[in-house]
């Protein structure tokens, strides 16, 4: 990996903090959701931070090494954010299940919220190695033994991040776990301050349970 352009990551990150709140006038003045594609900017965000490209438009992973980015906007929700299908099922499960782990070098998670101290606008990433961590592939595998003896009839495998905390718990009904956080920005007065850039855990990190 080498070193991301911070100038360049920091550009990103004005320019979706002003281009949702520009929208969220319009949003207002109509009665509206703001319209904000999370997901495209949290991809863009991870690549930027990562060097891993995207898949220039085509079906598939979310990043051309076949990881994944899950993404959550705090900022003038309508419902309760949290990151969504993290765990591939696949129809009856004919596609799903805890092999499909280690066909993914890394699972990006991208939160857009608020600290808690000053409600400033920040940003998270946080990344597990699903191959690797026994940690997370433990938690998933309760999820897919519960799935497939019907406990659990959903396909969608959610993780409830923590929102305006200042933690790194992801909390589940199958494992609460501590995530390795990769990175964090905050906004203060005029632009992004960068607190925490750690590319280590993109090598060497895992989940540890949370108590």
């Amino acid at each position: 990996m080498t070193d991301p352009d911070m100038d360049k990551v920091r550009k990103l990150l004005r320019l979706h903090r002003q281009s949702f709140y520009a929208a969220a006038a319009f949003a207002a003045d109509t009665e509206h959701p703001v319209p904000s594609d999370t997901r495209a900017w949290s991809q863009i965000l991870v690549s930027l931070l990562t060097g891993i490209h995207g898949i220039a438009r085509k079906k598939g992973a979310d990043l051309a090494d076949g990881s994944d980015v899950k993404a959550a906007n705090v900022w003038q929700a309508i419902d309760t954010p949290r990151f969504n299908g993290c765990l591939k099922a696949g129809r009856k499960g004919e596609s799903g299940g805890i092999h499909t782990l280690a066909e993914m070098p890394y699972l990006f998670f991208v939160m857009w919220d608020n600290e808690p101290q000053q409600a400033r606008d920040r940003c998270r990433v946080w990344v597990v190695r699903p191959g690797e961590d026994n940690v997370f592939r433990a938690m998933a595998a309760t999820w897919y033994s519960q799935r497939e003896t019907g406990i659990i009839r959903s396909d969608n495998f959610q993780l409830h991040p923590p929102r305006n905390l200042d933690s790194d718990v992801f909390r589940n009904t199958c494992g609460n776990l501590i995530y390795p956080l990769l990175f964090r920005a905050d906004w203060i007065e005029t632009d992004y301050e960068i607190v925490t850039f750690d590319p280590s855990v993109l090598t060497s990190s895992s989940c540890s349970p949370a108590h």
